[in-house]
């Protein structure tokens, strides 16, 4: 880890994202030289903890970012394209982890991991993948280089706090209303959620698929570099609190086993493989949540074709799939000298 210190804000420090970031922060003892939190209006008397110490939350402006080194944005991705390029203008480099600038081909879309080179090219501005595509890309690069990758069939199982604090506070209470015997109407989600799955995350686009379906798409075509890569996704909302688990099918250009698969993703260092399923060894969204490797399980040959595998994949959504990939993406970022500006020694 880099030695140099330097000035952190957090946009959207007071959302889920923004606490799981500061989170992190404290976890990996981050060189935080300033530490500035910011949230909107309503949020103006609120007051945030880092490492024992209270900070006032202020309001993000261009003033706000005045000699801040990196912007850690978790606010949204109409509140980020006003507010980045002021950032950036300030002399900021901002880790955002909202849709706004994820697929501008002028704008790095970064899992360390997989594509850190890519940070070389940053012009101010990183974006941080949708959740289930960071840990889905995670996997699918070591295995790509191993036998070559031609077709990915990704079901997603994603948990609510993909859809922020709101929706969690809905399962929770929705949840004990129904068990009582009692109504309560969806506020967040357009279906019940408790004791329920919606195939609907994000609003639905013309070719039948979600925004969410397409995002993953998309992205996992940028980060691993193949434009062409064919990948096709369903993405699917479940009654978890905390971690989404994926379904994923591989179809190679090579033969690859399920036991060289597993050594592949093995020694992949943000990787673990529980797959030993007759001992009840495979891993859960329990499991993951709160940790920081993907997990991987359930590694067996597809029964559809020469070449495929099928898996699954679970991981903290809100570590792996945000607040931790933006952490690695600024950790990175110091140790390979790519701020692009001054930081303090």
């Amino acid at each position: 880890m880099a030695t140099k210190e330097v000035n952190v804000a957090i946009l959207g420090a007071t959302g889920r994202v923004g606490q799981e970031l500061i989170k992190v922060l404290e976890e990996r003892n981050f060189p935080v030289k300033e530490f500035r939190p910011l949230a909107s209006a309503r949020s103006k008397d609120a007051k945030i903890t880092f490492r024992g110490k209270s900070y006032p939350v202020q309001e993000p402006s261009a003033e706000a970012f005045k000699d801040i080194d990196i912007v850690l944005a978790s606010a949204g991705s109409d509140i980020s394209e006003q507010l980045a390029p002021l950032a950036v203008k300030q002399g900021a480099c901002v880790i955002d982890n909202s849709n706004a600038f994820r697929m501008n081909p002028d704008v790095p879309l970064v899992v360390p991991e997989v594509n850190g080179a890519a940070l070389a090219k940053h012009k101010g501005i990183i974006a941080n993948p949708n959740c289930s595509t960071a840990q889905l890309v995670v996997v699918l690069k070591p295995l790509h280089d191993e036998a070559g990758l031609k077709r990915v069939i990704v079901s997603t199982y994603q948990s609510v706090s993909g859809a922020g604090k709101e929706a969690m506070d809905e399962l929770e209470l929705q949840t004990k209303a129904i068990a009582a015997g009692k109504e309560y109407e969806p506020q967040v989600f357009q279906k019940q959620i408790a004791f329920n799955l919606i195939p609907h995350i994000d609003k639905f686009t013309p070719n039948g698929y979600t925004k969410e379906e397409m995002k993953v798409v998309q992205e996992t075509q940028k980060i691993l570099g193949l434009p062409n890569l064919k990948v096709t996704c369903t993405a699917v909302r479940v009654p978890v609190a905390i971690s989404h688990s994926e379904s994923v099918l591989l179809e190679f250009e090579r033969p690859i086993s399920p036991d060289r698969a597993r050594q592949v993703l093995t020694d992949s260092p943000a990787i673990e493989v529980w797959d030993d399923p007759e001992n009840g060894v495979y891993p859960t969204p329990l499991d993951a949540a709160g940790e920081d490797p993907v997990y991987v399980g359930r590694i067996r040959p597809d029964t559809s074709s020469d070449n495929g595998l099928n898996m699954w994949v679970v991981a903290d959504n809100l570590r792996i799939g945000a607040a931790l990939n933006a952490v690695r993406i600024a950790e990175y970022l110091l140790e390979h000298d790519l701020l692009k500006k001054t930081v303090s020694a």
